[in-house]
């Protein structure tokens, strides 16, 4: 053999070389994966956290805005989020918007429908001073919009819808007891809003 042929100190000096390079490739190739091991770690982290920040800054109820607002229709709010969130949403109160009989403070809950109504002149202080609105103030049902219906009393967006419905197939409305005739509206409704509408 090859080492037989050398001296003892020369064979000794190579075995010497080959332990110290054995070492320092040994030496590398652990460094190179525990490199490894902390970049992928820190990768699939920061995934995590990523995706965990998307989901907590991501909207989770969805609640329907209508009324007098610019953009009715369904929005999405965060978790924890006020009626006012809701109506930013959906691009804010319109110039007819009546927000005292709103409370702006409440949590909405998913699924929720918030209603705007429209502020309809005379129809509280009107009735408050004198008993009853006068006629230039009350709300015409020959030609009142959805909005202005649904800010009646009593009267949501689906009875307004209903009323709209009604118009629609039978032609306006002639007096405030055809009222009775459109689904959902009784005797009683009808008292309440004889002095607040008129044909």
């Amino acid at each position: 053999m090859i080492f037989e042929r050398l001296p003892r100190r020369h064979t000794a000096l190579l075995l010497v070389v080959a332990i110290v390079v054995l070492a320092l490739v040994g030496k590398r190739l652990a460094a190179a994966g525990t490199a490894r091991a902390p970049t992928a770690q820190a990768a699939s982290l920061r995934a995590d956290s990523g995706s965990g920040s998307a989901g907590a800054s991501s909207p989770r109820l969805v609640v329907y805005v209508v009324g007098a607002v610019r953009r009715p229709g369904l929005v999405r709010v965060p978790e924890g989020a006020r009626v006012a969130d809701a109506l930013e949403r959906a691009g804010g109160p319109g110039r007819r918007a009546d927000l005292t009989l709103v409370n702006l403070a409440a949590p909405v809950a998913d699924g929720q429908q918030i209603v705007i109504p429209v502020r309809v002149p005379g129809t509280a202080a009107g009735g408050a001073a004198g008993g009853a609105a006068t006629a230039g103030t009350k709300v015409s049902l020959a030609s009142a919009t959805l909005e202005q219906l649904d800010a009646l009393p009593g009267i949501g967006p689906v009875t307004a819808q209903k009323i709209l419905d009604w118009r629609q197939s039978h032609g306006p409305l002639r007096s405030v007891d055809d009222l009775d005739a459109v689904p959902g509206i009784g005797p009683a409704r009808i008292e309440q809003l004889r002095d607040l509408v008129t044909p």
